[in-house]
């Protein structure tokens, strides 16, 4: 397995894979959507026009296994989407992935990167803690969509929300 940045040719590879990162955020909140390749198609032109550098994990075979993408602003470093293919996960490609935004910081003179996190995305909470991260100072509040149905409650500090 290697981890190597994104180039032309891996376009038809990838859209499958952010198409599928998209329905697991989904059912995150709950909804069951199916893939969607021309949204996942305009996604990734979005981060290619912005510049944004993305990062792919390939098997020695060749097939793409997983992807991050990285947004920078200024010099800070935002992990923008990271997705492994769940028969690849538990082999170290998020944390090779990841290490690859970490590097990218550090070059730009930082020392993390950044993450926006759904709050009940246990799996990418874990790994982010067992890479040392810890919240920092942020909690994203926000009207339900019309005909959203908050599921559970969250709490922060002394608060609970509805989500």
């Amino acid at each position: 397995m290697k981890t190597r940045r994104f180039v032309c040719k891996d376009l038809d590879d990838l859209l499958p894979l952010i198409a599928d990162f998209r329905v697991a955020l989904a059912a995150l909140r709950g909804r069951s959507v199916d893939p969607d390749l021309p949204a996942a198609r305009e996604e990734l032109a979005s981060y290619r026009g912005a510049g944004d550098p993305i990062y792919v994990a390939q098997t020695e075979a060749g097939a793409l296994v997983g992807y991050l993408v990285c947004r920078v602003v200024d010099d800070v470093v935002w992990a923008e989407s990271l997705y492994v293919d769940p028969a690849y996960r538990r082999q170290g490609i998020a944390g090779a992935l990841y290490g690859e935004a970490e590097a990218l910081a550090t070059a730009l003179g930082g020392n993390t990167v950044y993450n926006w996190v759904h709050p009940n995305n246990e799996a990418i909470i874990a790994f982010l803690r067992h890479r040392g991260y810890t919240v920092l100072n942020l909690i994203e509040l926000r009207r339900p969509r019309p005909g959203e149905t908050p599921m559970q409650e969250i709490a922060v500090g002394d608060q609970t929300f509805d989500y």
